[in-house]
């Protein structure tokens, strides 16, 4: 009996761990194999080992850099608002959802839409001369900018992605705001603390851990976007508006260079862990 029991728990999580080594973990194999190897679609079953050349040809790769810069610039912007705008319209309309609960549920309707719907329906709304935005600065201003041109199109990607995930951060952080317990804020009222000292040292305080962890969650989304901003401008003129995962798709479907696609692929793996490795030790030490 006492050997039965001890082996019960592994018998437990043996499907799940059948799972994720079918579904991970030889995936994960087959691409450090190909990332190793000189690989096309006409090889694909055999490929031929090359050693490390793939990862050298990504690293010294000026596209890949100015991939890798653009994911990040967009990503720390679009985080950025999202988390203030989220924060903001979590405090403000707090009141009224507390009143009218299903108004939420209004709300966080953009964020039910594909990225890729989004990204549609905004490059119809755009387009320089059938857009609706753009024929009413015509009609008020007597000029319209091309959003889309490299110079204005990180701004209105940014935009595009605050408008849709907002919602989610409103989410995350109204709930954070109600979680805070009614007496302090009554307390602190009571000994004459405005709503900004109360924001300030109470409010703040008790979601700084909830924001933290929001922020996280849509720096990870934004950096890894792709259909989105692959329908509205692709990899932009020159490359302008090229993310880390349109350069991997671009190196996999229209280069053929799957060796290379995967190298970029798994370096960015590398880079993740680093940079999630490297908070987590952060939050240990603060802790």
């Amino acid at each position: 009996m006492p050997v039965g029991r001890s082996k019960a728990p592994y018998l437990l999580i043996a499907p799940m761990t059948g799972f994720l080594f079918l579904l991970v973990v030889i995936p994960f194999l087959i691409d450090v194999i190909y990332s190793l190897s000189s690989v096309t679609f006409q090889n694909l079953r055999a490929p031929s080992l090359q050693g490390f050349g793939n990862f050298l040809t990504v690293l010294q790769d000026v596209a890949f850099w100015g991939a890798m810069a653009f994911s990040l610039k967009f990503a720390v912007f679009a985080s950025l608002a999202q988390i203030l705008l989220g924060l903001f319209l979590a405090i403000f309309l707090a009141p009224l959802l507390a009143k009218r609960p299903w108004l939420m549920a209004v709300l966080m309707l953009p964020m039910m839409l594909a990225p890729a719907l989004v990204g549609l329906m905004y490059r119809l709304v755009l387009q320089e001369f059938v857009g609706v935005i753009p024929y009413y600065f015509v009609l008020f201003t007597g000029d319209s900018p091309a959003f889309l041109d490299p110079d204005h199109a990180f701004t209105t990607l940014v935009t595009i992605e605050v408008l849709q995930w907002t919602p989610f951060a409103l989410l995350i952080l109204y709930s954070a705001y109600q979680a805070i317990p009614i007496d302090i804020r009554e307390a602190a009222a009571i000994d004459g603390a405005g709503f900004f000292r109360r924001l300030r040292w109470i409010d703040l305080p008790f979601m700084a851990p909830t924001i933290a962890i929001t922020f996280f969650f849509r720096f990870i989304d934004s950096f890894r976007v792709f259909d989105n901003i692959y329908v509205l401008t692709g990899s932009g003129s020159g490359g302008s508006t090229t993310t880390i995962s349109i350069y991997i798709y671009e190196a996999f479907f229209r280069g053929s260079n799957i060796g290379v696609a995967v190298a970029a692929s798994i370096l960015l793996l590398v880079m993740s862990f680093g940079v999630v490795a490297g908070l987590m030790k952060l939050a240990e030490r603060r802790a």
